[in-house]
């Protein structure tokens, strides 16, 4: 499907994406990893590959708001997965310009250059925060977008102009949108490696609400999913939900955490100044995902209890990597 293939992934640099293109290149891609330029020439979480890994990649830096630099990125390839955005939803609350003018406006340049360059496929990654607190469970498809969030609004601005460019120009798009992914790499504005900092470092647990269900996804089923529901024919102009089609609350995930690190007697505590406003907070998100399975044969292969396992062993190896003892929006 991707061996032999020029594919551009944006995002490259963060967590999915960085999973995203160490599975390309162990199926033979050609892989272009577009991160955000600075100026220590950082190349986020593509620097954990493995060292042989880094060698066999081309790395380009700069913005996804420059429409210049966007347009040169896509030339060439035949694939394009756009990841590249800005994730963190207490971050929106503060920043919310910013959030359109990344999320929106830097998929309105990358899809004006995909449609110039005549890129045979784009790859769209959205969110599950997108469909909001759930109106029925599990979540399909046809369920209502709601905008609890500047984050969750500016990716729903983001996909409905992928799909306007479906409809309107017939960019062949496929817009996947994946539940709550965790994993190795994952930084600790995501509950899960707060909760594992925390355990191996701590006396107690802090988290906001701890009542909020969420459907957990393993990064390496994520990205399986992005490559196989992307690049199928089956679902152009079509979003697909990537999920385990189980939910569990914050608070039960957590107490898994604590069994596999035999802590079950840690305390676990809720921290007002984690608690996002109650009409922005999403209650449950379930994902219905039948689409991705019957249609273009997706299905996950890791349960939480696996997935979790992978996930606190490389947390314990790169502790380092965090600050336990402070709040990360």
């Amino acid at each position: 499907m991707v061996k032999g293939k020029k594919v551009l992934v944006t995002g490259a640099g963060g967590f999915i994406g960085s999973h995203l293109v160490e599975a390309l290149l162990e199926k033979g891609a050609n892989v272009r990893a577009f991160v955000k330029y600075n100026s220590r020439s950082d190349w986020g979480m593509l620097s954990d590959l493995p060292e042989e890994a880094q060698k066999s990649f081309e790395v380009i830096a700069g913005d996804i708001r420059d429409p210049f630099f966007v347009r040169k990125a896509v030339q060439g390839c035949d694939y394009v997965f756009h990841l590249a955005a800005l994730i963190g939803i207490p971050y929106s609350y503060v920043a919310p310009s910013d959030y359109v003018s990344v999320n929106v406006q830097g998929t309105v340049n990358l899809l004006q250059a995909c449609l110039d360059e005549r890129i045979p496929r784009f790859v769209h990654t959205s969110t599950s925060e997108t469909y909001g607190t759930a109106l029925y469970v599990p979540i399909d498809e046809k369920h209502p977008l709601q905008g609890q969030s500047p984050y969750s609004a500016s990716k729903i601005g983001a996909d409905k102009m992928v799909e306007s460019y479906y409809k309107s120009f017939d960019l062949p798009a496929v817009t996947v949108r994946p539940f709550n992914t965790f994993g190795p790499r994952q930084s600790s504005r995501a509950f899960i490696p707060t909760v594992i900092s925390q355990a191996l470092t701590r006396k107690k647990i802090l988290l906001g609400s701890l009542e909020p269900v969420r459907d957990m996804t393993f990064v390496k089923d994520t990205v399986e999913g992005l490559i196989t529901v992307g690049l199928s024919d089956k679902v152009l102009g079509q979003a697909v939900n990537l999920g385990m089609g189980d939910g569990q609350t914050v608070g039960s995930i957590a107490k898994t955490i604590l069994h596999i690190l035999d802590k079950q007697n840690m305390p676990i505590e809720e921290d007002l100044t984690r608690i996002r406003p109650e009409k922005s907070e999403v209650m449950r998100l379930i994902s219905d995902n039948t689409k991705a399975r019957e249609i273009c044969g997706w299905s996950p292969t890791y349960s939480l209890e696996q997935g979790l396992a992978e996930t606190i062993e490389w947390i314990k190896k790169n502790l380092n990597r965090y600050r336990p003892d402070r709040y990360t929006l």
